[in-house]
């Protein structure tokens, strides 16, 4: 349920996309109307409005979570705050200037940020965040913890170039295939990353019983 529920501002994201995408005339005509104070020059093209749709859709969706993850009395997961202090500052950057590069750097430097979090974490102050996270609900040994550390690092890092290249290499001048890479294929590896990692623990727990 957490893993569907860390997705709605992602799906709100292409969902917003793809409806002002088809509707851009319109988009463009409520950005210029509405939102032309928080525009450089006042004014996007009919081409550039969905892109600024969808990042102001996610920026809010993200604010509405933890709003709603406080206002339900619990602690907000520091990931969270980050996702919505790098979506703030590079979806601003998006909105002001109306540039796509800024939302599809967004998704590479919190990924790369997250492995350079969890690596210097371990090598300069001898805490393994992702034992810190999960210790409370599964006893490993500390070769296995540091194995599953190693593997989120290599997997951010791996995402965060995956994204780069499809973004500004593959898809190019695409934003449409981005987006759709955003939603639903860095979802999907992510998702195939989880349940690999948790087969992987599930052995380790049979071992010790």
């Amino acid at each position: 349920m957490k893993f569907l529920f860390d997705m709605i501002p992602v799906l709100l994201f292409f969902a917003s996309y793809k409806v002002a995408g088809i509707n851009a005339e319109a988009s463009q005509h409520l950005i210029n109307t509405y939102l032309s104070g928080m525009i450089s020059g006042g004014s996007v093209t009919a081409e550039q409005s969905p892109i600024v749709i969808a990042t102001l859709v996610g920026i809010l969706a993200t604010m509405a979570q933890i709003g709603w993850i406080k206002a339900r009395g619990r602690k907000v997961d520091g990931v969270l705050w980050v996702s919505l202090g790098m979506f703030v500052v590079f979806g601003g950057l998006t909105i002001y200037l109306h540039d796509e590069d800024f939302i599809k750097w967004k998704l590479s430097i919190v990924y790369w940020l997250f492995a350079v979090v969890l690596l210097f974490s371990d090598l300069l102050f001898k805490k393994n965040l992702m034992r810190q996270s999960m210790k409370e609900i599964i006893e490993l040994p500390a070769q296995t913890w540091s194995r599953l550390n190693m593997a989120w690092i290599a997997f951010f890092t791996f995402m965060g170039a995956l994204n780069w290249y499809l973004a500004f290499v593959l898809f190019k001048g695409n934003t449409n295939a981005w987006v759709n890479f955003k939603a639903f294929g860095a979802t999907a590896i992510m998702f195939v990353f989880i349940v690999a990692q948790t087969i992987y623990l599930s052995r380790h727990m049979k071992d010790q019983a």
